[in-house]
């Protein structure tokens, strides 16, 4: 237990870190694309999921990882990820976008944090009559990682995956970058020497940056500057995998909301209610162990310290109150948040990030109704000016 302890910290602090300095959060990886086209935290978000299912299928077939985490599949999945990326949306944070505000002093999104306690709360109260009448029927099959169905080797499965991200990626490339002109009426944008390259020159770019990057380090004052300054997402995407292989292979994958309805729980039950007793916390999200302290809520809080650490380093740290006009966005959407992460289950991070590096069933239907959720709020936010897609 100790042990774990002590993994919990260090991959909580360092994933606060990496989130806050890299400014990496799943709202604008797929409203800015949406809204402007911007693809800078997309990309990052792609090579973090990436790299972390190839990491992980590697893992996986040494036997060196705990679990993997495969809810049944269904319509629960696209219903709750629908709401929960409206939620995230409206709130402007997504769950680790949440955490690591809140660590650089926004009151916003503490504000956030706590109506998604409300709807933790209002999700384990209805739990006894959500069982029968809405996961029962909307669950068409059990839980699987395609990596345990896969007659491949995870491994090869991850690298065909991975090329398959690649191929698709080049493709919108090619599409975005041919003119107009120059395509064949009627036909797609044929896939250019060019495009197909595309991900291969992006990842000499990113290398060429960490490399001038680390080379500020060779003095002193030039590592002060380099360190206090914002990182390019795709660098902090580098430091999130690898703080997710550790976890993987010590506890499970790497999950935000579970274990943020796990402290809901356990501080109602240090202010007298018997949390035990409410059939979801108590045998569901505790299982039947007791309410008490797991890793995982450990690590969870220690990304927040991370967050703060990072920010007060940065200069970036100050107790920011929102505004009166941006306080329904944390009421409301912290509590979709909350109640959606439930009702999937899973958030951004447990389904788009961790599920579909593990290649979970139930992550690829639960990401397809998040996005929705993002792409549906986004258009309602900008209808009076439009969105780029």
């Amino acid at each position: 237990m100790v042990s774990n302890a002590l993994v919990a910290v260090v991959v909580g602090l360092g994933l606060g870190v990496f989130l806050q300095k890299g400014r990496f959060c799943f709202v604008h990886a797929f409203r800015d694309l949406f809204a402007f086209k911007d693809t800078r935290v997309t990309k990052a978000v792609l090579v973090a999921t990436t790299l972390t299912m190839l990491f992980w299928s590697v893992a996986y077939a040494l036997g060196y990882y705990r679990e993997f985490w495969t809810p049944g599949w269904g319509l629960t999945g696209l219903v709750g990820g629908f709401v929960f990326g409206v939620g995230m949306t409206y709130a402007g944070g997504c769950a680790s976008g949440t955490l690591y505000r809140a660590g650089q002093g926004y009151l916003h999104f503490w504000l956030t944090l706590l109506f998604m306690g409300v709807g933790y709360v209002a999700f384990t109260v209805a739990f006894p009559t959500l069982e029968p009448a809405y996961f029962e029927p909307l669950t068409f099959g059990a839980g699987a990682s395609l990596f345990a169905l896969s007659p491949i080797p995870a491994p090869a499965l991850a690298l065909l995956v991975a090329a398959g991200v690649v191929l698709v990626y080049a493709t919108i490339v090619g599409r975005a970058r041919e003119p107009r002109g120059d395509r064949p009426h009627g036909r797609a944008a044929k896939l250019t020497l060019a495009a197909a390259l595309a991900p291969v020159a992006g990842l000499r770019s990113l290398a060429r940056g960490t490399k001038a990057y680390l080379r500020g380090f060779a003095e002193i004052d030039d590592w002060k500057a380099a360190s206090r300054r914002p990182w390019d997402p795709r660098t902090a995407a580098l430091g999130i995998t690898a703080l997710a292989v550790l976890w993987f292979t010590q506890v499970s994958i790497v999950g935000v909301t579970g274990p943020e309805a796990r402290w809901t729980g356990y501080l109602l039950q240090q202010v007298g209610v018997d949390a035990g007793s409410f059939e979801y916390w108590g045998s569901v999200l505790f299982q039947g162990e007791g309410i008490g302290i797991t890793v995982d809520m450990l690590m969870i809080a220690s990304v927040i310290v991370g967050a703060f650490l990072a920010a007060v380093w940065s200069g970036d740290f100050s107790v920011r109150v929102p505004k009166r006009r941006r306080v329904p966005n944390a009421v409301v959407g912290g509590f979709l948040m909350g109640a959606g992460s439930r009702l999937a289950p899973g958030c951004n991070i447990g389904n788009v990030y961790s599920g579909l590096a593990e290649l979970s069933i139930h992550s690829f239907v639960a990401t397809i109704g998040i996005v929705a959720g993002v792409y549906a709020t986004t258009h309602w936010i900008y209808r009076e000016v439009g969105c780029a897609i």
